[in-house]
Order: structure tokens, then sequence, then C-alpha cells
């Protein structure tokens, strides 16, 4: 899954999966749907529940006195809203309130939906251009010093 969508947010705090995904979501029959904070950035990560396990079974392995290593468990496990997902329905995911929050996103705004292979990440328009045109945002944090436990993630 990969490439960039333009997606709205209705007044739920539903997005749709755009439908070229569709037909890879229902090969690989993946029935839960993860949705949690980005530790970096304001915009939030969609996994599916394959990848979903493996990220959260190594972040949950790890050795959380390191400050580090807990702050970026309660931001990803601790906001995680994870729930069963129907890749043959109408492909409509909701977001929680306060992940809408982080990322800055509410129905009036544009949505960015990147896919990023077995995840997406979604961004508030403002900010993923504003990203991409090499500007930087006031909530992003890349000055941590990653633990070595953690630098082989791909999350």
């Amino acid at each position: 899954m990969y490439g960039f969508n333009t997606v709205s947010i209705d007044p739920k705090g539903r997005i749709a999966i755009p439908a070229k995904y569709r037909n890879y979501l229902e090969k690989t029959n993946e029935k839960i749907i993860s949705i949690t904070k980005d530790p970096q950035y304001p915009s939030l990560k969609v996994y599916f529940g394959s990848q979903w396990e493996q990220i959260s079974n190594h972040l949950e392995s790890l050795q959380s006195l390191d400050p580090v290593v807990r702050k970026i468990q309660w931001t990803i496990l601790g906001n995680a809203s994870v729930n069963e997902f129907d890749p043959s329905g109408r492909m409509l995911v909701n977001i929680p309130t306060e992940l809408r929050e982080y990322a800055e996103i509410n129905e009036k705004n544009k949505l960015c939906l990147v896919g990023m292979g077995n995840k997406f990440e979604i961004w508030e328009h403002e900010n993923w251009s504003s990203r991409q045109n090499g500007g930087s945002l006031s909530t992003e944090i890349l000055d941590i010093v990653l633990p070595e436990t953690i630098k082989s993630m791909s999350f």
C-alpha cells in the first residue's frame, strides 16, 4: 500500500480507506485496525492486524525503565485505538477524538492518507505540505536519542 491520497473526515470522525487499497486488504484478510500517535510528528499511524501485532509485541518486550523507551511505549501503545475492521465493508475507520486533536484534524481540514507499505500515516493537509516542503512543525520531536532497542524497529 503505497501512495498519497487526499481524504476527508465525516462529522462522526470517520475516514474512508480509498478503494485502491481494498483488494490488498481483502486478500490479506486483516480484521484488526489500530490507529495511534506518531511519536515524532503531529500525525497518526494506522496499522492492520499482523503489523500491529509485531509492533505492539516488540514494544511490550522492551525494558520500560529506560525513560525514552517508556515515553515511546506510552505514545504508541497507550494511545492506540484497536478495533475490528471489515475489509469487505464500507471501509470506514473511526478516529477517536483524542487522536484527532493530537494530529490537528477536524472535519473542516483536508487529510492526507500516506501509504507506507504495510501501514498508513494520516496527516492534516497543511502539516503534510509544510513537512514535505522542508518546514518544521512546532510539535515535531526530532531531537530524541533513541536507544538501540528501538532504532531497529520499523514503526
